[in-house]
């Protein structure tokens, strides 16, 4: 059911959620409101990737669509229109598109705090441009989870940079999602092959946040020295672990198959396809606590990246490398050290923990990202 609301108030649009759900007899129980802050040209992605994920997690979601106008007269107005959606391809939940125009798009705050889901969390997601510090934005702070995608900026490596600096408990990045399979099969790896780790490599593309994310996590959880290939992609193509015996190597050239060598062991083949913004959005929605394995990969710093292209070494933004610029990657213990410290005497990377279920709506995004 579809009810369309122009200049409205949200005490009319809560009016219009309970009329709508006693419509379709939905008595489906929802466990979080996921806000969704995006613009006109977007939001339809955003909202099917939403919706897709809102059959694992039913939530309330919430589109905000700022429009504050062009001319004088129109920034001056405040007007609020919403379509409210409940039953039929919505997904197991409530969506509701608020289009905020005029000053109104500077207050989206007021306007989603009345139609927060009660005793319920809440997730911000900025599928595209996010604030500078998301937790200090006035949306931000009514969340518990705050979710951005450095895949979407202009520098992707350098936003990464800046989530270092202003990062707060309960901020995540999808970029840090991609990885997920990445890690789980190099930690599966490492507990088939206890071994001393020397050090390890990183190849993928030059602007692709996750490729930095992966390498910084082996970098922090390992504590030996990492470097960072430069490769034509598609996202990450291999992570090479240089142990006693040998090489451990997942290789992902293209496509969704990997192989994964390990010493003393035939070569496997592994699944890691890349998935769409739906599953990942899912996944994230699965924890409401703070990404620690996150906050320790991302402040580990990308400056301290040793990076490699043809041989030539390079310097964090892609230029020369100036003298001093060229530092392996080393996590806690000493750079030369050459003992993995990751989850035990093995260097064993700790997985991504569990996360707790959440929400959805409809939206998918423009192209999904490599990884």
């Amino acid at each position: 059911m579809n009810i369309d609301l122009t200049d409205t108030t949200s005490s009319q649009i809560n009016a219009a959620l309970v009329k709508a759900r006693r419509a379709v007899g939905s008595t489906v129980g929802m466990v979080l409101t996921l806000v969704v802050v995006t613009d006109e040209g977007n939001h339809y992605d955003a909202l099917k990737a939403a919706s897709d994920a809102s059959k694992e997690h039913p939530s309330r979601i919430l589109v905000v669509i700022k429009r504050p106008g062009r001319s004088p007269r129109e920034r001056a107005s405040a007007r609020l229109d919403a379509e409210v959606r409940v039953g039929g391809d919505v997904g197991n939940g409530e969506t509701v598109l608020l289009r905020l125009r005029g000053e109104l798009a500077a207050h989206a705050h007021s306007v989603v705090l009345p139609l927060l889901l009660p005793d319920a969390p809440v997730v911000v997601w900025w599928p595209e441009e996010a604030p500078e510090r998301p937790a200090e934005d006035l949306l931000g702070a009514l969340a518990q989870r705050r979710i951005t995608d450095t895949a979407a900026a202009e520098d992707p490596v350098a936003a990464l940079c800046r989530q270092a600096e202003v990062y707060a408990p309960g901020d995540t990045d999808l970029a840090w999602t991609r990885v997920t399979p990445w890690r789980s099969v190099l930690a599966a790896a490492l507990d088939q092959k206890h071994t001393e780790i020397v050090s390890a490599e990183v190849e993928g593309e030059e602007h692709n946040a996750s490729t930095e994310l992966l390498a910084l996590w082996l970098a922090e959880r390992l504590c030996v020295p990492v470097e960072r290939v430069i490769s034509p992609g598609p996202g990450i193509t291999a992570v090479r672990l240089n142990v006693a015996d040998g090489v451990i190597r997942l290789d992902r050239p293209s496509g969704s198959l990997a192989t994964l060598a390990v010493p003393g062991q035939p070569d496997r083949q592994v699944a890691l396809h890349r998935r769409s913004t739906a599953e990942l959005i899912a996944e994230e929605l699965r924890r409401l606590d703070p990404d620690e394995a996150y906050a320790q990969a991302v402040r580990h710093g990308v400056g301290q990246l040793h990076k490699r292209r043809g041989g030539t070494s390079t310097a964090p933004d892609g230029s020369a490398g100036a003298p001093g610029t060229e530092r392996p990657v080393a996590g806690k213990g000493a750079a030369g050290s050459g003992k993995g410290a990751a989850g035990g005497p093995q260097g064993k990377p700790e997985q991504k923990s569990e996360q707790k279920p959440a929400q959805g709506s409809k939206g998918g995004r423009k192209a999904e990202q490599p990884s």
